[in-house]
């Protein structure tokens, strides 16, 4: 699943091309992936005719701003892409749903498994959307200093991995991200949060910070379906230090990379560099 940095490239990838564009026609080729408005002509007739006003993330949504008082919604879940193509390209086999616009150019939302969620909404009620209305902070944000990231730990049983993962604590961390994150910090996944060291939940504060801002220079991490919205692929896969290595050695220890599930999720960590405190 595309996590923040993903979603961060494709939305840089995608605004300076989208900007000012009209929207000439709406092809919907499988309806049941838009949630709001479930009438698909409805949907097809606000976009119809708008322009693109500017586009901005949240968490791992994309939030598409019309000049009209609406915005698109677009969560990629697992395997959703949305790419900018020619129209005379082919439409290609799982390509959903398709923007003609008036240079030429499609926006055209590709998703082999169909778990993408699409959402057409009045600009003042995002909040319509649960995902949105219960979403934390931004962790890349100036906002998300160490004492607001402190607040957020306050009262919390969840263990380390399940922190990271919860959006409602943070946004847009997802498994990738979450075990590079606890590697970086030294913490084991099975952790407690409330029962970390205050040094340590500084190291994991700062592990959130850098972890995120280097996926986004790296243009985010490509290792099954994800590209940017011209089909390029990113580069943080190269940097992964524990994510996917499962029984391979560890960088730092040289001690064997173990893994296991937590609340639900596939997690791979080093027993040595973060061994279980509590």
């Amino acid at each position: 699943m595309p996590e923040l940095p993903e979603v961060e490239t494709i939305k840089r990838s995608l605004e300076p091309n989208l900007v000012n564009k009209k929207i000439m026609k709406v092809q919907v080729k499988m309806a049941k992936l838009i949630k709001k408005p479930q009438d698909p002509e409805i949907f097809k007739d606000i976009l119809e005719g708008s322009r693109f006003k500017k586009v901005k993330r949240r968490g791992k949504y994309l939030l598409f701003y019309l000049d009209r008082p609406w915005v698109l919604v677009i969560h990629l879940r697992m395997t959703g892409r949305l790419l900018l193509l020619n129209t005379s390209e082919p439409i290609e086999k799982h390509t959903h749903l398709i923007f003609n616009l008036d240079d030429g150019l499609d926006l055209r939302f590709h998703d082999v498994r169909q778990f993408g969620l699409i959402y057409l909404v009045p600009e003042n009620k995002l909040d319509l959307i649960s995902g949105i209305r219960t979403m934390g902070p931004e962790p890349l944000s100036e906002e998300y200093t160490f004492n607001c990231f402190r607040d957020s730990i306050k009262g919390k049983k969840q263990r380390a991995k399940a922190f990271l993962l919860d959006q409602s604590c943070v946004a847009g961390i997802g498994n990738i991200y979450a075990d590079e994150i606890l590697f970086q910090a030294g913490i084991h996944p099975e952790e407690t949060v409330n029962n970390l060291s205050p040094e340590k939940l500084e190291d994991l504060w700062q592990a959130i910070k850098d972890r995120l801002k280097a996926g986004v220079e790296s243009r985010g991490t490509s290792i099954k379906d994800y590209v940017d919205g011209f089909g390029t692929k990113g580069s943080f896969q190269e940097q992964l230090k524990v994510y996917g290595r499962a029984g391979e050695t560890c960088i730092q220890c040289e001690n064997k990379l173990m893994k296991a599930k937590v609340v639900g999720r596939s997690t791979v960590f080093c027993p040595h560099c973060q061994p279980k405190k509590n």
